[in-house]
């Protein structure tokens, strides 16, 4: 199971430390480093900016939202990146939650999965450069139909060669039919929220789209699991999981609406669908202490390492051996350095 660094989202300003563990990463051998956007920060800058001092680790969205730009000004930032980094590019993507889609960006949400198809087999087209790119489907059409603008758009084709015509594509899911659609069109999944303990529930789900796997996607075999995983090292199981509390409460409680909260779903998965009810009604409530507080350490446990250095290495061995490839390490940067030892040896 390989390592990477997740990096996490902004708030004032770019996280402290978030570039020397960029590097750190690099330095340490870890396999991959990602960003994040919500409604602040891009993914795509900082990736750029802070990979620019790397030589190595693979560089990754996790994720790039759908709904923020087209698909084929997302293809032109993924070959962008592809080329500057020497190929150690991956393109994440999600499609975010209804509250962002509508509101910040102005665009209809449903039929997510749908719109996930149409938008990473216009990314592909774009990538393989075979023809220029057309598209007939119910949310995205180009060239743009002559009745609904000036009349003049052209089926154009990438004036870049793209270095990978395969460049990987990733796709961030919870729900089952969602897991099941990144087995089936996508070259990796980027999970959140998940247990070792759903290992057997998780591999039936990919397993369903791996059977509609699409064609011109990497063999099955290469498929990658890159799975955000917080880290806190603290002098207790106890102490280290109030640093995890306020980020699940967050998800459970306010990202998302009452009833349309796909985080919350799958928290709710896990076998917490009580404790994801208190946190909500705290958190939509203003409370968010009281939100914090109703995260029960198991829950932790589950989605996280949180406490002493032999807390943390035995509570990784439970995913060795999971569906899961990739440890993506989301930690306090100055610890990463001894997160990296502990995991490598774990």
């Amino acid at each position: 199971m390989r390592l990477g660094y997740h990096t996490g989202y902004w708030s004032a300003g770019p996280p402290p430390g978030a570039a020397d563990a960029v590097r750190a990463a690099d330095d340490l051998g870890l396999d991959s480093v990602w960003t994040a956007e919500a409604y602040g920060s891009d993914a795509f800058t900082p990736l750029a900016w802070w990979g620019a001092a790397t030589s190595r680790v693979r560089l990754g969205t996790a994720v790039a939202q759908i709904a923020a730009r087209t698909p084929t000004a997302t293809a032109m930032a993924a070959l962008t990146l592809d080329h500057l980094s020497g190929g150690r590019f991956t393109l994440g993507l999600g499609v975010s939650g209804p509250q962002v889609v509508e509101g910040w960006y102005g665009l209809p949400y449903p039929r997510p999965l749908a719109r996930t198809r149409e938008f990473v087999a216009i990314v592909r087209d774009v990538l393989r450069r075979e023809a220029p790119v057309r598209a007939d489907g119910a949310f995205y059409r180009l060239p743009l139909p002559a009745e609904e603008g000036a009349g003049l758009g052209k089926a154009l084709r990438s004036t870049v060669h793209p270095l990978r015509a395969d460049l990987p594509i990733h796709l961030a899911a919870e729900g089952p039919r969602n897991i099941a659609l990144a087995a089936e069109i996508a070259d990796g999944w980027l999970p959140l929220f998940s247990a070792p303990r759903l290992d057997a529930e998780v591999r039936e789900r990919l397993a369903d789209g791996f059977a509609r796997r699409a064609a011109g996607t990497r063999p099955v075999e290469e498929f990658e699991v890159t799975a955000t995983v917080p880290v806190v090292l603290g002098p207790d199981v106890e102490r280290a999981a109030d640093a995890v509390r306020p980020f699940v409460a967050l998800y459970a409680g306010g990202m998302g609406a009452k009833g349309a909260n796909f985080h919350a779903d799958a928290i709710a998965r896990l076998g917490y669908a009580e404790a994801c009810a208190e946190i909500q009604a705290h958190y939509l409530a203003g409370d968010r202490a009281r939100a914090a507080a109703a995260v029960p350490t198991e829950l932790v446990r589950d989605v996280a390492l949180v406490g002493t250095p032999q807390d943390v290495r035995a509570q990784a061995a439970a995913w060795r051996g999971t569906v899961v490839t990739t440890l993506l390490v989301q930690a306090a940067p100055e610890q990463l350095p001894t997160i990296a030892g502990l995991l490598a040896d774990a």
